[in-house]
């Protein structure tokens, strides 16, 4: 499925508001620091006092020269800064001394300020600095805010509060002064290397808001990857540079990797991360010492190919002080890692055990090939459930494995669910799917809108309301109506919402009562939940962004178009029901594998190469297989799939806790079914 066709399945739940910012770092290499790096050195006493008389007056001062907003500052004047750092063993402490210069400061009091209302500072301290990632604790300070950020599974972040911190602000014309002592506990060790980083912000008279840091990167409240690298250096020691090129073995087109990672080889917690340029060159200072040079993840994704990195590609260099070891190209070899993708479907033969092997082959080479965390995966033969397998952790952090009572979020999967709900009751007469929504109960929220009165139940069913995805993705927040219902398709989990209530108005029951008794029990979908309750939180996966554990609330309330949570064995219970067409008469099964809403396509936009539109909450596509149905789900930090192949009696479906995994979901009905073909 083309990226743009897979969102018109994949939607974003509404959870996701205040993490939304993390799916960019999907561009950015996965375990690479942002390749700035710093040095701090031991300090005299040093008094928090917002002034730098105490601080040596020969000490490195580093730059506040990466501007990642769109608003760029006007000249040094507008916005310019630097900072200076050192630690003191005795408190073990890094002090961080920040002048900024600004023509214009502005500082917001009132109750409602925010972190874009004023100029202020945020800071992002990673103390434990692990190879593959680990928590983030940030620190936003102003003069009324004081807000922090922990990353819940790292026992230091989850921590660090602002009793760690002391800082002092002051104002010298037109410069702003912040000076910061953080306590690193048990995370302080001379020769060590942590991650921080921070922003500054700039709001101007005429409202213009920027915000610069040390180093590049993104979402660094959560991201240890967008962070700078600070080695605690013993005092006095020199530094040595390590110089070296990466390459792709033979003549190719595809881009270098932008970064590689030097770890001291008698001190793992030693390690930082240097950048390449475009020609692939490199150069960093160390401290002396014996270092492995490698690139910074397994993996790396080009021309939608994956290509392995460090399989066997290491160097080992001894940095000796004020020299610069020169080392020889890291290189990358240009054969792609193989897809795995057979010529025929595994399941149109019979299964066997060597058939399994395969599908569990797949599936873990492709958790290391996208960094996925965890999975279940359920296969369907001739109308039977004939395989179940679960795949590596819920957790990062905590190693805990997936097992059969794994749940994960289904995301948009919550959808046709709830539509068998819909259409059990439709075929009693409790609801009439084509008679006008707001003769049920008016919905106050888009009551401005007259066009909402012509809003049925079969226009969200099949996505024709006219409203937005979520309303949160207006620039206002405020729901509307993008075109008049009934006219045009467009994905809206606010649809499924507004009928949501509906049926709770009319039944007199809360939904997830309705979908007991229309749903799981008639089915048999136990182990399913749509909110939060102790058996769930005892059993739910953590979701994963770039394979950092997702701290998610679990759902207060059941959300019609997000909220189920499930695994693949028992889910299949679902997929059987609709295959056998069960439950629901001929007529309204005819209805559900139709044809009610063509996707839309941008001018230009490559349209796929098999048929497919939306049925009634499935996507129907009209394969050489026959007709199949089924739907996908993404929650951001969970993404799924299932699909049915009527005709054939044949399916899967697939869990998965990352952001990751769209290719080895897309990759399924290949793997299975569709064979590799000409792809």
């Amino acid at each position: 499925m083309h990226n743009q066709n897979a969102m018109r399945l994949y939607q974003f739940s509404a959870k996701q508001v205040g993490i939304i910012f993390f799916l960019s770092l999907l561009s950015l290499q996965l375990l690479a620091h942002n390749g700035t790096v710093g040095y701090a050195y031991p300090l005299n006493k040093i008094t928090v006092d917002g002034s730098f008389n105490d601080w040596p007056k020969d000490i490195t001062r580093y730059k506040i020269g990466f501007t990642g907003s769109e608003t760029k500052p006007v000249n040094e004047a507008d916005f310019s800064g630097f900072f200076q750092m050192g630690y003191r063993a005795e408190d073990h402490s890094l002090y961080l001394a920040i002048q900024v210069t600004d023509d214009y400061f502005t500082e917001d009091t009132s109750a409602n300020v925010r972190w874009n209302t004023q100029d202020g500072l945020e800071l992002y301290l990673d103390a434990k600095h692990l190879p593959f990632g680990s928590g983030v604790a940030s620190f936003m300070y102003s003069k009324k805010l004081r807000n922090t950020n922990n990353a819940y599974y790292d026992d230091f972040a989850k921590d660090a509060k602002w009793n760690i911190i002391e800082v002092a602000h002051t104002i010298q014309g037109n410069a702003r002064l912040y000076e910061w002592r953080i306590n690193l506990g048990n995370q302080f060790a001379v020769g060590k290397s942590i991650g921080l980083d921070f922003f500054v912000f700039d709001l101007d008279a005429d409202k213009s808001f920027s915000f610069s840091s040390w180093g590049a990167g993104e979402s660094k409240y959560v991201n240890p990857r967008s962070h700078c690298d600070v080695v605690l250096m013993p005092a006095n020691e020199k530094l040595a540079t390590v110089s070296g090129t990466v390459a792709w073995q033979g003549n190719t087109a595809l881009r270098l990797p932008e970064h590689v990672r030097l770890t001291n080889v008698k001190n793992s917690t030693l390690w930082l991360t240097a950048a390449a340029d475009s020609l692939g060159k490199y150069s960093v200072e160390v401290p002396a010492g014996k270092y492995k040079i490698s690139f910074t993840e397994p993996y790396l994704m080009r021309d939608n190919k994956v290509y392995a990195a460090n399989k066997q590609n290491t160097l080992v260099v001894n940095a000796v002080a004020n020299k610069t070891a020169t080392v020889p190209a890291l290189t990358l070899p240009a054969t792609p890692a193989p897809d795995l993708l057979p010529e025929k479907g595994l399941l149109l033969d019979n299964f066997t055990a060597a058939s399994a092997k395969q599908v569990d082959k797949f599936v873990t080479t492709y958790q290391q090939y996208y960094q996925i965390p965890g999975a279940s995966l359920a296969l369907i033969k001739d109308g039977k459930v004939i395989y179940h397998k679960t795949y590596g952790v819920r957790n990062t952090f905590t190693g805990q494995p997936v097992d059969s009572n794994t749940l994960f979020e289904a995301a948009s999967v919550t959808k046709p669910v709830f539509a068998f709900a819909v259409e059990r009751l439709a075929e009693r007469g409790i609801i009439n799917l084509d008679s006008p929504l707001y003769r049920y109960m008016p919905y106050p929220d888009i009551a401005y809108d007259d066009r909402y009165k012509l809003i049925t139940a079969r226009h969200v069913l099949t996505h024709r309301t006219g409203f937005p995805n979520w309303r949160w993705m207006n620039n206002d927040g405020k729901l509307d109506l993008k075109f008049t219902p009934g006219a045009s398709y467009g994905y809206s989990g606010e649809g499924f919402e507004y009928l949501k209530m509906v049926v709770q108005k009319i039944t007199g029951k809360k939904v997830e009562q309705v979908l007991q008794e229309e749903v799981i029990q008639p089915i048999g979908l136990y182990h399913t939940f749509f909110s939060r309750n102790d058996s769930l939180r005892r059993m739910v996966a953590n979701g994963h962004f770039n394979g950092l554990p997702n701290y998610d609330d679990l759902p207060e309330s059941p959300g019609m178009a997000y909220s189920m949570h499930t695994e693949a064995n028992i889910f299949t219970r679902f997929m059987l029901y609709l295959l056998e067409q069960k439950g629901l008469t001929p007529e309204t099964y005819a209805s559900i594998f139709s044809k009610h809403s063509a996707y839309n396509y941008d001018p230009g936009e490559e349209q796929p190469k098999i048929p497919a539109y939306m049925g009634m909450s499935l996507e129907i596509r009209e394969t050489p297989f026959g007709k199949s149905f089924g739907h996908g789900g993404n929650n951001g930090d969970f993404k799924c799939k299932f699909e049915v192949y009527k005709d054939l009696k044949d399916g899967y479906v697939i869990f998965t806790n990352s952001n990751t995994s769209d290719v080895l979901l897309e990759a399924m009905r290949k793997l299975l079914v569709e064979g590799k073909g000409d792809d």
